[in-house]
């Protein structure tokens, strides 16, 4: 079994801001065919800052761990900030994973810049 940091198992054992949110401003679900990860996330935005981030995530604890990280690190961010955010910093905040277990990582950003993709597509911002 891999060693993970404190904060992996800190944010798998209890997770922040998971669960559905209501009428979201942007919305995403990206998968993992090969392991199964699947991750939903949905974002509130109000003046161009990401204000809410909710999760569904079904897979490995470091998938979890990293939609609930994610979830608290991105609040207050300018969409283009989240927009750069790559799965290294993510990886990297989170006190690191496994090199096997990097592809959590990747579904978070990929799952962000989705959203933020589905919010301007609905509300027609640049």
């Amino acid at each position: 079994m891999p060693a993970y940091s404190d904060l992996v198992v800190e944010h798998f054992q209890n997770p922040r801001n998971s669960g559905e949110m209501t009428d979201p401003d942007g919305e995403a679900t990206t998968a993992n065919p090969v392991c199964g990860d699947r991750m939903r996330v949905m974002i509130r935005v109000k003046g161009g800052r990401v204000t809410e981030m909710r999760w569904l995530t079904r897979g490995c604890p470091p998938a979890i761990a990293t939609s609930s990280f994610a979830s608290e690190l991105i609040r207050g961010w300018t969409l283009a900030e989240v927009e750069a955010l790559t799965r290294e910093q993510l990886a990297e905040g989170i006190g690191g994973l496994p090199k096997d277990k990097v592809h959590c990582s990747v579904l978070a950003a990929d799952a962000l810049r989705a959203a933020i993709a589905d919010y301007r597509g609905r509300s027609g911002s640049p």
